[in-house]
């Protein structure tokens, strides 16, 4: 059954496509003027019919803004004409109209244009959601890339979105771990439903329980009317508790409580509410270390370390740092500026421990501050000096030509083997700290993470 809105203000004739729509088992909605048909587009009709000559706003008028309000998704639209009037008929065909009736026209033709024009819009309403669906999916939630690591985090994200079951993420502050609980929900069957976010770092204690789970009227001073919660209101669809290691202990068997019946008990009581949601969690906080430390309790740990997830920091991704930051600098700009190399080489040799919050942050600011043209590394250096150096120049060369020809060996030896053992010994020198070796070595720290895996010393 569809609802069908009937513009005409010949009252006979809207009786008489009414009944026959009717009787076709459709609903169906009348006006008698081209006002009274706009007013009743709140309805969303599937489908509209509509004549083409009328006193005040005409047929056409009502096309026109149908399109223009509603675009791609507004409803199909039937014109109804006279003979006289076919030539404005194929015009609102050129307008965007499905096509147009012929007063008088039969049964069997009204009954057959409206199934093909409800038939097309579905069509269309189907299309328009796969084109939103792929470019949802084809940007992976925006995030922005070239680096292995994150290509590979990427197709492990692609794999785990298709299940429902609970993904913990992990990574440093400012790595984006919102953009990846976004990206799985994207990925998901669950795309079209709620995503719904509770960062539990910021919510007062005192409140979180009702926020989280909802309470009932009168069930604390303040409750005049009841609330749902953000668990209920995720039904369908996607929970993503942000910071779930600060949840308060006495709040976390409740949550338990919810994952383990996929039932809700709200505050002030009443009979438990089912609802169907997948759980995402994420965490800067080692939820292991929490729970050995009496922080976060080990039942709840363990059933939400179903799948894990770990992002990787800015340190390990410097070839992504080009990329983003050109997509800041359009972002905070307006426009394509420049920026010379060698602010690009100063940036990838810095530790950003605020990771890609504190790339866009810091952009956001030379954008503001420095001069016309393009950005550069002068101007990196008096806005934002930071915890950054160029690498001292690497000691290889001068040992290397301290040592005397009895040190190298008749028959030769593996440059290849020589190099694996210098980048590993660098690494355990630097206690594994990938921007200090790469320093240390006096090469960019994107050549280093290329030679670890080429040499498979992870």
């Amino acid at each position: 059954m569809a609802r069908i809105l009937v513009i005409d203000d010949d009252r006979s004739l809207r009786e008489v496509v009414g009944f026959m729509l009717s009787e076709a088992g459709h609903e169906v909605l009348e006006a008698g003027d081209g006002e009274a048909g706009l007013a009743l587009l709140g309805h969303d009709p599937d489908l509209v019919l509509t004549d083409v000559r009328m006193p005040g706003i005409d047929g056409m008028e009502v096309l026109r803004r149908i399109r223009e309000e509603g675009g791609a998704g507004s409803p199909p639209v039937v014109v109804l004409t006279a003979h006289g009037t076919v030539e404005q008929a194929v015009a609102a065909m050129g307008m965007g109209a499905f096509t147009y009736l012929l007063k008088p026209f039969t049964r069997d033709e009204l009954r057959l244009t409206v199934e093909q024009a409800l038939h097309t819009g579905e069509l269309e309403r189907e299309n328009a959601r796969l084109r939103g669906l792929l470019q949802r999916r084809g940007g992976v939630g925006g995030m922005i890339h070239r680096s292995r690591v994150m290509a590979d985090m990427l197709a492990e994200l692609r794999r785990i979105a298709a299940s429902d079951a609970t993904v913990l993420v992990g990574g440093e502050s400012g790595t984006g771990k919102e953009l990846v609980a976004r990206a799985c929900h994207d990925l998901s069957p669950r795309w079209d439903q709620p995503f719904v976010v509770v960062n539990c770092g910021a919510l007062p204690a005192d409140l979180m329980e009702s926020e989280l789970f909802g309470h009932e009227r009168g069930a604390f001073t303040g409750a005049d009317r009841a609330q749902a919660g953000r668990i209920r209101g995720a039904a369908g669809g996607t929970l993503f508790m942000d910071e779930i290691g600060e949840l308060p202990l006495p709040l976390q068997p409740k949550l338990l409580r919810v994952l383990e019946t996929r039932q809700v008990d709200p505050l002030g009581g009443g009979s438990p509410v089912p609802v169907d949601f997948r759980l995402v969690c994420a965490s800067n906080r080692d939820l292991a270390t929490e729970v050995e430390a009496g922080r976060f309790r080990a039942d709840l740990f363990h059933r939400l370390d179903v799948i894990r997830l770990t992002l990787p920091t800015l340190r390990e991704r410097p070839e992504d740092i080009p990329l983003l930051w050109s997509h800041f600098t359009r972002l905070h700009a307006g426009e394509d500026r420049d920026s010379e190399p060698a602010l690009l080489e100063e940036l990838a040799t810095r530790p950003w421990p605020g990771n890609v919050r504190e790339l866009k942050n810091l952009n956001q600011r030379l954008v503001l501050l420095a001069d016309e043209g393009p950005l550069r590394r002068a101007d990196l250096i008096r806005h934002a000096p930071g915890a950054s150096a160029s690498p001292p120049p690497a000691p290889a060369a001068t040992m290397a030509s301290q040592l005397p020809l009895s040190a190298f060996p008749e028959d030769g030896f593996s440059l290849p083997d020589l190099e694996k053992e210098v980048v590993r010994r660098a690494l355990e020198r630097c206690g594994g700290n990938r921007t200090r070796a790469a320093a240390y070595l006096g090469i960019p720290r994107h050549i280093l993470v290329y030679r670890i895996s080429k040499y498979d010393l992870e």
